[in-house]
């Protein structure tokens, strides 16, 4: 199958100021784009961020809709869970004290450590201990390189009912249920591991969560495609397996996507990354400096700039470049 692992993870915030400095100073990530939603008539912010090399495995996209508030529920993914180094949960759990950060302490799921907290949106993080993971992990005046977030490990996904969308994961996917623990299902592509592993959260008596753009509320889990002949290939997958809600290959400027409702109600991308990827319209050592539209929108810049402080707040430069 040619998944390889999680390409990105997208997520609705509130203020778009509030996610920049919580994930770039509580988290410690790198800012790598500020954009625009390129779909519909009007322009919303759209943030990325992602570890030391800005790797597919590790970005994480916010729409700040601090206007609209999301329904919180099983379909959605859970909680977005970032892979450290072994030992460094101590530094966290003192870390998210210093910040005032509601967490639930050390837990430990299929033998690691791990902190599930909340951002100030009520989106739900974890951190979770692989001493596997030797991705390069971005740092700050806070967050040295020996505790640094390397990527993503993989997210949680609430589910009323584990059986169709386990044969989504295996039939569709390529994924391999790899084990049990109690309500918690975890399947892995590839090697396993980092930014390999997707874990189910089998919720039975949990009410739906909302599909749409929404603050507080998960949006959708990208999968790393590779190539656009392997999109096209999954494309043709999905039609041949009975999944014929699929998306037409949408141009997402630093890749190309398709987008699947997965039988449990998660949206599901896969993505494959153009050759440039996040260096396509910015040098690498200056991503996330300046405000960046695709080009369909550049026409329209002022209006889009003007629209995007009014309505959500847009974040002020000094805060965004805080650690670089």
């Amino acid at each position: 199958m040619p998944i390889t692992g999680i390409h990105h993870i997208t997520l609705c915030a509130s203020g778009a100021q509030e996610d920049v400095d919580f994930i770039t100073k509580v988290l410690g990530q790198r800012l790598i784009k500020q954009t625009v939603l390129f779909d519909g008539r009007y322009a919303h912010y759209h943030l990325y961020y992602a570890n030391a090399n800005a790797e597919i495995g590790s970005v994480l996209t916010t729409f700040p809709y601090r206007r609209v508030p999301g329904r919180v529920g099983s379909g959605p993914i859970a909680a977005t869970t970032f892979s450290a180094p072994k030992g460094s949960p101590s530094f966290w759990v003192d870390h998210l004290n210093r910040h005032h950060v509601e967490h639930g302490g050390i837990q430990e799921r299929f033998g690691q450590k791990y902190i599930r907290f909340r951002h100030p949106s009520g989106l739900l993080f974890e951190i979770i201990e692989d001493a596997n993971d030797t991705r390069t992990g971005w740092t700050t005046d806070e967050i040295s390189s020996d505790v640094a977030l390397r990527g993503f490990h993989g997210p949680v996904l609430s589910v009323q009912h584990t059986t169709e969308q386990e044969r989504f994961f295996v039939d569709a996917l390529g994924f391999r249920k790899t084990g049990t623990d109690g309500p918690y299902h975890r399947f892995e592509v590839h090697t396993g591991g980092a930014a390999k592993t997707l874990v189910l959260h089998h919720e039975p008596d949990r009410a739906p969560g909302g599909w749409g753009f929404g603050a507080g509320t998960a949006h959708h889990l990208a999968l790393d495609i590779g190539t656009d002949e392997r999109l096209a290939e999954q494309k043709n997958l999905y039609e041949e397996l009975g999944y014929t809600d699929c998306s037409e290959i949408k141009d997402r400027n630093y890749f190309h996507s398709i987008y699947v409702r997965s039988p449990g109600g998660i949206l599901t991308e896969c993505a494959a990354s153009v050759p440039e990827g996040f260096a396509k319209d910015e040098p690498i050592d200056q991503l996330g400096m300046e405000l960046l539209l695709p080009p369909w929108f550049e026409e329209r810049r002022a209006e889009i700039v003007a629209m995007t402080r009014r309505r959500v707040g847009g974040p002020e430069r000094a805060a965004c470049v805080q650690g670089w």
